[in-house]
């Protein structure tokens, strides 16, 4: 991959109904970058489950909230950062889901965090003074 360092912003309302916009976003700065489908189809993945998740726990789904989704692309790697200002995700009360225990309830989510760490190389969870971020970093081997 040839090309120089992209960055690129979106920012949207709160609500689920706007994860579209967020999908189609990824993709398209993705597939201009020309990064394999494998790589698009995991960052598609990985940056819904994280907008899903502060819309539906920093937010309380408060639609009267925004969030911002920053995607720079480089030769080596991808970085997206999802910033807001809603509550906090506490890494400490975060215990990683029974799949067959949910599975067994017939309960849908709780694996958000999990599939993003699965998707991405790195998943980082950063609060700054009164906004939180979460930076998902995934590499772009030339093997791939």
């Amino acid at each position: 991959m040839s090309y120089a360092p992209s960055i690129h912003t979106l920012t949207i309302p709160s609500a689920t109904r706007y994860l579209r916009r967020v999908r189609k976003f990824v993709t398209r700065h993705a597939q201009q970058a020309k990064l394999t489908e494998t790589h698009i189809s995991a960052l598609i993945l990985a940056v819904d489950e994280a907008c899903a998740n502060v819309i539906e726990h920093a937010y309380q789904q408060d639609p009267n909230n925004e969030l911002t989704i920053a995607m720079t692309i480089e030769s080596t790697h991808v970085v997206v950062e999802i910033r807001d200002h809603g509550l906090p995700f506490n890494r400490k009360d975060y215990q990683r889901p029974n799949v067959v225990e949910l599975s067994r309830k017939r309960r849908s989510g709780g694996l958000g965090v999990d599939i993003m760490r699965r998707m991405m190389d790195k998943v980082e969870y950063l609060a700054h003074e009164n906004m939180n971020e979460v930076r998902l970093t995934k590499f772009l081997h030339q093997s791939e």
